[in-house]
């Protein structure tokens, strides 16, 4: 799905297709967008798209369209691509927005809310399977992709917010530093993903055992290490070469990972650390630590 690098990001689209797994937030996502000035359509046939978008006069007027397209469209998910490219020759700007999760999340919210998954097989989890296969062409295709595994509705509105707001100034390339636990696995919508399992670990030491990366003794005691602040060193040189090129393209927010074991003492450091470099070059960076507290 070739799109221009004035497609996404900053120059926000005229027409935003939502699409992704069942069960991964596109309903939630569709409310926030429909609150903040987009026309949703629901589970719009993708070959209607160009109708739809030349209904709404879309390439010279300031209308913004958000359609939700997914399984349950069947095969019609394959003539997506080719649409979007249509549109896009036509100088409308498109961008595809993929919500992912992980299965086992998934899976617990089918059983929370008790409904059928749209594709109809014989366990819910053949059903995840067989949509994933279905739709990972589009997941590698969307201009943005979102993991909503560990995010509630409140943070997943804020997430659609800074991305999709329709305000037309431009803002500065957002970068998420996040740090996470391998054994808990690795996040799905991460651009760059580093692994700090190279470093001693703090929990076989007893008296760090019991603390965390964001204290003082944890992080003296990993950031100490030389091999530690070489890999700062070189993986703030490569950001600080990544980001520029990543905001020429396009991109409005990068996700960075950091990840050792659990999730509770290096790639905390190692993330705080990386967090307050990026800080320092005038790069809107937010830390986040996903298993910190697992």
């Amino acid at each position: 799905m070739p799109h221009s690098a004035e497609n996404a990001g900053n120059s926000h689209p005229h027409v935003l297709v939502v699409t992704g797994m069942s069960g991964a937030g596109k309903s939630s996502a569709a409310d926030v967008l429909e609150d903040n000035g987009y026309h949703v359509i629901d589970n719009l046939p993708p070959e209607l798209l160009s109708q739809v978008a030349d209904f709404h006069g879309l390439a010279e007027r300031k209308v913004r369209l958000a359609v939700v397209v997914d399984s349950r469209g069947g095969d019609a998910v394959e003539r997506l691509q080719e649409v979007v490219q249509e549109l896009d020759q036509q100088g409308i700007k498109t961008v595809v927005l993929f919500l992912d999760a992980d299965d086992n999340v998934i899976i617990r919210r089918y059983e929370e809310n008790r409904r059928p998954h749209p594709l109809a097989a014989p366990t819910i989890d053949e059903a995840i399977a067989a949509e994933r296969k279905m739709l990972d062409p589009l997941r590698e295709a969307a201009d943005v992709v979102i993991d909503t595994s560990d995010l509630n509705v409140h943070q997943l509105r804020d997430r659609i917010v800074n991305e999709f707001s329709p305000e037309e100034t431009q803002r500065p390339l957002r970068v998420s530093v996040r740090s996470f636990g391998f054994k808990h696995g690795t996040p799905r919508d991460a651009d760059l993903v580093f692994d700090v399992r190279f470093l001693p670990n703090p929990h076989w030491v007893p008296e760090l055992k019991p603390l965390r990366g964001t204290d003082p003794e944890v992080s003296d005691y990993v950031l100490s290490n030389p091999d530690a602040a070489e890999f700062v060193d070189r993986v703030e040189d490569l950001i600080a070469f990544l980001l520029p090129r990543f905001e020429a393209e396009g991109k409005s927010y990068v996700s960075i990972a950091i990840g050792c074991t659990g999730g509770h003492h290096r790639s905390v450091a190692i993330a705080e650390e990386i967090g307050r470099r990026l800080e320092k070059r005038g790069v809107r960076a937010a830390v986040r630590h996903r298993d910190v507290d697992r």
